[in-house]
């Protein structure tokens, strides 16, 4: 019995470090050209190991989100070293097959074992072990951010970013919402050289793998060259930019009108802090300051799930139902064990909301600092389709359990929140009466908002990043190029002077944590997409902003076919299985929109537009 254990445990080291089996395999491939079946068995054994690698970072970084200290930001930067120490290892023994005509699911995988990380670590192991502690440091001061007004309405309190957002959705005091803009952004500059810092630890890991830098081997994940790729991104801005440049023109109107040109310059870019968000990027807060026929539409669900007595658990079980109304299977119960809803205490956490996929199997978790509010039902809807992707793939091998390309991923989710509808909000129960289409105005200014504000700033983090990375922008110059692509994409300025001593990209999560950013704008367009494809085929007739899906099977059916794909085809296979279509297109959010930019235009006639 002790012998047969030290086996076991002899096998299971030699998958997780790499000993005997990796160490012959390296030895015959001087002696001879690699076979199909060596690069065959060089994929299987590189997967097991990187599953295992997986799991064990996912368990350490869950621990480490949701327990912030010194020694769990440790555990987490020795599992996430590990992982990346194996990712680049086997990425460079992969080579060896390149130049190899391979079956094309093996030559799919070993491409997508070189794209599997966002943050390659160099070969050096004293810098890949530096590379996952700036990591897990950065993050960690992140999720520790807090600003401590000393005057105004919120003094005495500490808060992070879940009271910030709300400190900022609720008060229209410009000088309370500067207080608090400035505020937030204290806790960054320390960052700053240790971005800098990482950045040219994890440009390196790029290099090593064959890429001219970080921003290149992110824009390689798309079947397509990195040059298409950022060709189709401005394509599709294009698309979309008369739409931005209308509601944009409209919303500083109107806060001309509510903070006066003094405050408000009536044909400059809008002051950052007066939008209702601590980045700007979502502007339904000032949805009371606009003058929109149709305002009482019922669009805000926060009174009445406090009126309902929502608590956090029935906000998550009204995501489930949707889900399963659509024919998927209820979430796991270890789901509702294992995930955190609610803020600790007695602790710090990353209370940015985010789906786990700890297992690659049944064990999926959502973190959220869930407040009975309408945007986290909807944000609850949107993280529930990350985890039911996560578990439609989970059959397929390690490599292929992912979504057909980021943008896919977000998309699901925002897909599944465009269904809630008025119609979808009276089936369960929390509308009594659906508004008459006299209301649709109000609940397209609403939407936009929401996902048309964001489009530039969608694009404006790995632009600034990608200029980082490939060294246009100098760590000298971190900060002005920040506020110049803000300004340039989305007519958004800092309301007091930016200096080079502030980091205000470390202000927001996805920075910090080095999460590409694309993927958003993506989902942005592509929720449109989905939605159009899965209501066409439903054969429903109506405008599409009161088209919801909810409870019909045969919608269900279409979205599972794609889910369970993962990225084991091109991702252009996977929008076709859902739409029909094989392109990205702008044109259904315009669909979508429609009557609101009608009406934007209307009553933008004679008004400045751009900045």
């Amino acid at each position: 019995m002790r012998a047969q254990r030290i086996a076991v445990l002899v096998l299971a080291l030699a998958i997780v470090f790499g000993g005997p089996t990796w160490g012959a395999e390296k030895n015959q491939a001087s002696h001879h050209p690699p076979t199909v079946q060596e690069a065959e068995r060089f994929i299987e054994q590189a997967e097991a190991r990187l599953n295992k690698l997986a799991i064990a970072s996912s368990q350490a970084d869950w621990v480490q989100a949701t327990y912030i200290t010194n020694d769990t930001e440790a555990l987490a930067a020795s599992a996430r070293g590990e992982f990346l120490g194996a990712v680049t290892e086997l990425a460079h023994r992969a080579k060896r097959f390149e130049a190899m005509k391979l079956p094309p699911p093996v030559a799919r995988k070993l491409k997508l074992l070189k794209l599997s990380v966002s943050a390659p670590a160099p070969q050096d192991p004293k810098e890949r072990a530096e590379l996952a502690q700036l990591s897990t440091w950065l993050e960690g001061t992140y999720g520790k951010g807090k600003y401590c007004p000393q005057s105004g309405p919120f003094a005495g309190k500490c808060l992070g970013q879940s009271e910030m957002e709300e400190a900022m959705a609720r008060t229209k005091d410009p000088a309370t919402l500067l207080d608090l803009w400035e505020g937030w952004r204290r806790f960054s500059p320390p960052m700053r050289p240790k971005y800098t810092r990482f950045v040219e630890l994890a440009n390196k890991g790029a290099r090593e793998m064959g890429f001219a830098d970080l921003g290149t081997l992110w824009r390689s994940n798309y079947d397509m060259t990195p040059q298409e790729y950022s060709a189709e991104l401005d394509r599709l801005w294009q698309q979309v930019r008369p739409l931005y440049i209308a509601l944009h023109t409209y919303v500083r109107s109107q806060l001309v009108k509510k903070y006066g040109p003094q405050v408000v310059p009536p044909n400059g870019p809008i002051p950052a802090h007066l939008l209702g968000n601590i980045w700007a990027q979502d502007w339904t807060n000032i949805y009371d300051l606009l003058d929109v026929p149709g305002s009482g539409g019922g669009v805000d669900l926060t009174p009445i799930l406090r009126e309902k007595k929502a608590n956090d658990l029935g906000m998550v079980r009204y995501g489930e139902r949707f889900f399963t109304s659509l024919g998927f299977d209820p979430l796991p119960e270890t789901f509702w064990t294992r995930s955190l809803f609610l803020k600790p205490r007695d602790r710090d956490v990353v209370c940015h909301a985010s789906a786990w996929d700890i297992d690659n199997q049944q064990d999926v978790r959502l973190k959220m600092c869930i407040q009975i509010r309408d945007e986290d039902f909807r944000t609850i809807h949107h993280e529930l389709g990350h985890n039911f992707y996560q578990l439609a793939y989970r059959h397929r091998p390690f490599l292929f359990q992912d979504s057909a390309n980021d943008g896919f991923h977000e998309a699901v989710g925002d897909t599944i929140a465009l269904s809630i509808t008025p119609e979808y909000l009276q089936k369960i129960g929390l509308l009594r009466q659906v508004p008459s289409t006299e209301s649709n105005l109000g609940l397209l200014m609403h939407g936009a908002l929401e996902k048309v504000a964001f489009l530039p700033f969608g694009l404006v983090i790995d632009q600034w990043r990608w200029r980082v990375f490939s060294g246009e922008v100098k760590p000298a110059d971190y900060n002005r190029a920040w506020w110049d692509l803000r300004t340039k994409y989305q007519g958004v300025a800092a309301p007091v002077a930016r200096t080079e001593s502030d980091f205000d990209p470390g202000a927001k999560f996805h920075v910090p944590a080095n999460v590409p950013y694309t993927r958003y704008f993506l989902a942005a367009i592509l929720q449109f997409q989905f939605q159009r494809g899965l209501c066409r085929a439903i054969g429903y007739t109506g405008p599409l902003h009161r088209c919801s899906i909810y409870g019909n099977q045969e919608a269900g059916a279409r979205l599972k076919k794609m889910l369970e794909m993962g990225k084991s085809r091109p991702w252009p296979e996977a929008l076709d299985a859902l739409t029909g279509e094989r392109q990205m297109d702008a044109t259904a959010m315009l669909d979508y929109f429609a009557p609101l930019k009608k009406w934007l235009d209307e009553q933008n006639q004679g008004k400045p537009t751009g900045w």
